[in-house]
């Protein structure tokens, strides 16, 4: 299968990564596909030019993919002002359409971000129309629907976790590949006084607890036509 994170940021992948590498090692192929240029994520630094946090940005996911055998795709859009709009929402049909997307994971509807939240809007359209041919684009249609799973957002919101996955056996090498996002663990840390080896362990050291692992990733399915399977993708 091909399995797909959608994410509006460079490192928004964090709440899926584990799950994704796992993926790998049963044969399946990886993409990665962000809508921002994530050129807003310098607290550290907030006077740099966008060109250069953007052209940052972008090394660090790009020496993550390149570490995973990973495609990427940024669609490049401003940071922290992203619209749903006709040009986006086919960008993101195309992309959905070249990686041939079996699964794909994106950001929960409640999220602190409303870039993020954006995101999921993007994906609940774009995945459905990915599939029919009415929005002609490079790539053909899909064959069919992907299934969709949500990730967990960061702060004070319910998550319906239905779905978890042991990723204990993974997590020291997924911490080891987000510190490619040199700049956002600097950030995390100025910001929130921890950068990604806390916030990732603190989390599914708890999900891990609730299925009785040591670390687990978990998500919600979208609610959306041909979203849900009735037969197990994630590992």
């Amino acid at each position: 299968m091909h399995i797909i994170s959608i994410m509006a940021h460079q490192d928004d992948e964090m709440r899926c990564l584990g799950t994704m590498l796992k993926c790998r090692d049963r044969g399946d192929s990886l993409a990665f596909v962000t809508v921002t240029d994530g050129s807003l994520g310098f607290v550290q630094n907030p006077s740099i030019a966008r060109e250069e946090a953007a052209a940052i940005r972008h090394a660090e996911m790009s020496a993550l993919c390149a570490a995973v055998d990973a495609d990427y795709i940024n669609l490049g859009e401003q940071d922290e002002f992203l619209y749903d709009t006709p040009a986006v929402r086919l960008a993101l049909i195309e992309a959905i359409r070249s990686t041939r997307a079996d699964v794909i994971f994106t950001h929960y509807h409640e999220d602190y971000n409303a870039d993020h939240v954006t995101v999921n809007q993007l994906v609940r359209h774009c995945a459905m129309q990915a599939c029919l041919p009415v929005i002609a684009t490079a790539s053909p249609p899909l064959a069919a629907h992907p299934a969709i799973f949500l990730v967990e957002p960061l702060g004070p919101f319910t998550f319906p976790a239905t779905h978890f996955v042991d990723i204990t056996a993974y997590h020291d090498q997924k911490i080891a590949l987000l510190k490619h996002h040199a700049s956002q663990d600097e950030a995390l840390f100025q910001a929130l006084g921890a950068g990604f080896e806390r916030l990732c362990a603190r989390l599914e050291a708890y999900r891990g607890e609730q299925v009785g692992c040591e670390y687990a990733e978990a998500f919600t399915p979208m609610q959306a036509r041909g979203a849900v399977k009735g037969y197990s993708v994630l590992p």
